[in-house]
């Protein structure tokens, strides 16, 4: 049995981490500036971070790697430094789960190319799956113990994915969530039905939903996941509320307390992995993992 089936077995819920960027954002990263730079320009700020999660209670921590593919760091001209950026983003990692004082798994996390595949855009289906075998390559040779794939809006998309993380190891564990920020279903049509049966048969070991316009609607696509495959083991990471814009930036209004009241609801709707998207901090996390405590000690 691996890593995450033995949690999963010995646990009623995993608790995973919160947002990357709301935190990197907060420590000095500027907009337009690649995130995946400070695994090497910044590696304490990015373990602080990390180390953060983990103090709240975190079970799976995810490395610095959501726009680590090929496309993504194209607009940073450093599609070059694929391999470089995620080895760094999974070793400084690996010495802040070595000092955590219970077990950790450190998931390889991989993001949207932020391309269109055809017939609707540009992107060939095999250029797809080769950015993120390259991606997945750099991450699985460093070490993760699982991949984690997500904010995914296309179903061909993912399969892309999983498709590359199987060109490199056929047996590593797969999450993958997908965004259903469009009246209920993902920015290409995906209902969270057809997502959780498509997403089962690629193999994934878990599926949910994550990022969109917060809580309420992470619960609806839980609740309608588990209702079509009850068996599913399911994700759930919502943002910490809707945002609004102030300076130019997004603002999240969701307290400690609200992401806690979610994370409740959400795990009584059959969500096993649980944790929050955009805005949240480790102050969110720790509240959940509180709440969540007492739920499963009840």
């Amino acid at each position: 049995m691996d890593a995450i089936h033995s949690l999963l077995a010995e646990n009623p819920y995993i608790l995973t981490e919160g947002a990357m960027g709301t935190m990197l954002f907060a420590a000095g990263l500027t907009q337009g500036y690649s995130p995946e730079l400070w695994n090497v320009e910044q590696p304490e700020k990015v373990a602080a971070i990390h180390q953060a999660y983990l103090d709240a209670g975190a079970q799976i921590a995810l490395t610095n790697t959501f726009g680590g593919n090929r496309f993504r760091m194209s607009l940073h001209n450093i599609q070059d430094r694929v391999a470089e950026l995620n080895r760094a983003a999974v070793e400084l990692l690996q010495k802040v789960v070595r000092t955590a004082n219970r077990p950790v798994l450190i998931a390889g996390n991989i993001g949207p190319t932020g391309q269109v595949l055809l017939p609707y855009g540009e992107m060939s289906f095999e250029e797809a799956r080769n950015a993120f075998a390259e991606q997945a390559a750099a991450l699985i040779y460093a070490g993760v113990d699982l991949i984690w794939i997500e904010t995914m809006a296309d179903l061909e998309e993912v399969r892309a994915a999983v498709e590359g993380v199987r060109q490199v190891s056929q047996d590593l564990p797969v999450m993958t969530t997908m965004t259903f920020d469009t009246h209920g279903r993902t920015m290409m049509g995906v209902t969270p039905e057809k997502a959780v049966t498509t997403l089962v048969s690629f193999g994934a070991t878990a599926v949910g939903g994550n990022c969109g316009n917060g809580p309420a609607e992470i619960l609806g696509v839980i609740e309608k996941m588990h209702a079509t495959a009850p068996e599913a083991v399911l994700v759930a990471k919502s943002n910490a509320g809707v945002p609004t814009l102030v300076a130019g930036r997004p603002v999240y209004g969701a307290s400690p307390a609200d992401m806690a009241e979610y994370a409740v609801k959400v795990y009584h709707a059959g969500a096993r992995i649980i944790g929050a998207c955009c805005g949240s901090t480790p102050d969110h996390i720790k509240a959940i993992a509180q709440a969540l405590a007492l739920q499963a000690g009840s």
